[in-house]
């Protein structure tokens, strides 16, 4: 029986292609999106979040979670709203915070686990992102907080932040060809874009049985654009 990975916000952009590098990698993957062909839910709504997981695990435990799914509203702390901020936070936060506590009781009956967390290097702070970049970091002392206290039960929890990566998402708050958006490739020490498989690489390292040794730590994945920005 092939081990199972629940992945958010699958069916498009980075999570596409984690889902894509698991079925390579020989798990099955398990998505919960609003669009594609897994199981259906918005995930900023709080009630079919839970319907979709009970779905989920209707199937059995899964040992495998990655948090992919994210929004974001490009908005000054001027001119962010109330409503942008909520709806925000209830997908890059609640959510996460949602599907772990469905399919930790598993992960403790086996003694073992694996948590992804798609943090992004906004985390570190941008400007006009006052609600994506708070509640990024967010996701980042939630991993360190899950590492300390699921260790003992053999579940390991990481973050990635991925730099500019070439997404939809990407392209909608930062438009091909303004200069704003240029500024930040020619920013990027390897000269290029990040692509979805990036992330799906080093999202797979840290769900691997061998990476039991690794967790509470934020992988940025961007091309090294944090460097001189991220604490040592």
């Amino acid at each position: 029986m092939k081990e199972r990975v629940l992945v958010t916000g699958g069916a498009a952009g980075i999570g596409a292609a984690i889902v894509d590098r698991c079925l390579k990698e020989g798990y099955e993957p398990v998505v919960i999106d609003r669009v594609g062909s897994g199981l259906r839910a918005d995930l900023s709504d709080i009630e079919a979040t839970a319907v979709a997981l009970q779905q989920a695990l209707d199937a059995g435990p899964i040992h495998r979670l990655v948090n992919n799914v994210g929004m974001i509203r490009v908005a000054s702390i001027e001119t962010v709203s109330p409503e942008d901020l909520e709806l925000t936070w209830s997908v890059n936060v609640r959510s996460a915070v949602q599907c772990l506590q469905a399919v930790l009781p598993g992960m403790k009956d086996r003694g073992f686990g694996r948590v992804v967390n798609i943090s992004s290097r906004a985390a570190l702070g941008k400007e006009g992102r006052t609600a994506y970049a708070s509640s990024k970091a967010a996701l980042l002392g939630l991993t360190r907080t899950w590492a300390l206290e699921l260790g003992k039960h053999g579940v390991t929890v990481n973050a990635i932040g991925p730099g500019p990566i070439r997404t939809a998402m990407f392209e909608a708050a930062n438009p091909p060809g303004a200069p704003g958006t240029r500024a930040i490739i020619d920013s990027i020490p390897v000269q290029r874009m990040g692509e979805p498989e990036d992330i799906a690489h080093s999202v797979l390292h840290f769900l691997d049985d061998r990476s039991g040794f690794v967790t509470g730590q934020t992988l940025y994945v961007c091309g090294g654009k944090t460097v001189g920005s991220a604490g040592i």
